[in-house]
C-alpha cells in the first residue's frame, strides 16, 4: 500500500520542509514544499506546500496528514494551450494527486481555464471518501507573452 501513495507523487519534486511539532518516537511533524509541473501545460510549474504528520505511524505510511495546503503556480515559460483546455472543456481536469492516508483521503489539484482574463487557475483541495474538506487554496496564472532569448553570436573564426 504504500508504494501506490508514492505512484501519485512521481512528478512532484520536494524543494523543502520545516519542522512543525517534534516527535519522541519517529519522525517529526512538518510542513513539506514541492514543486511540480502541469504535464499538459508546458510552462506553468506549481508550488505546493502541506502538512505532514510524523511520529511512528508517519513513518510507516499509515498516519492521515491534515487537509492544511497552499499553492502558487507561476509561468515559467511559453504557454500554448491546448484546444480543449482554451474551450472550457477540461475545466477541473486533475493536475496533481497525493494520498494523505493509508486508504481514504487524497490532496489534489486541479486547473480550471478562465477565457475573458486569459488565465489559468489552480485549486487544491482535500478529499475523503466519506467526507471531504472544504479547506482550499487557490492560485492564477496570467497568461503572457514569453520572449525568447535571441541566438548567441557565433564565435570568430
Amino acid at each position: 500500500m504504500c508504494l501506490l501513495g508514492l505512484a501519485h507523487s512521481a512528478g512532484a519534486e520536494v524543494i523543502g520542509s520545516v519542522a512543525t511539532k517534534f516527535k519522541l518516537m519517529g519522525p517529526n511533524d512538518k510542513i513539506v514544499v514541492e514543486a511540480f509541473p502541469d504535464e499538459d501545460i508546458p510552462g506553468v510549474a506549481c508550488y505546493l506546500s502541506r502538512a505532514k504528520t510524523g511520529g511512528l505511524s508517519g513513518a510507516v505510511g499509515v498516519a492521515e496528514d491534515t487537509s492544511d495546503a497552499s499553492i502558487d503556480c507561476t509561468q515559467v515559460g511559453p504557454i500554448n494551450l491546448p484546444d480543449d483546455v482554451r474551450s472550457g472543456k477540461r475545466n477541473g481536469e486533475e493536475v496533481f494527486k497525493k494520498r494523505t492516508s493509508l486508504l481514504f483521503k487524497t490532496l489534489q489539484v486541479v486547473r480550471f481555464y478562465d477565457a475573458p482574463r486569459n488565465v489559468l487557475v489552480y485549486l487544491t483541495y482535500s478529499d475523503r471518501v466519506i467526507e471531504g474538506s472544504p479547506k482550499n487554496s487557490v492560485t492564477a496564472v496570467a497568461i503572457q507573452p514569453w520572449a525568447t532569448a535571441p541566438a548567441a553570436p557565433a564565435a570568430p573564426k
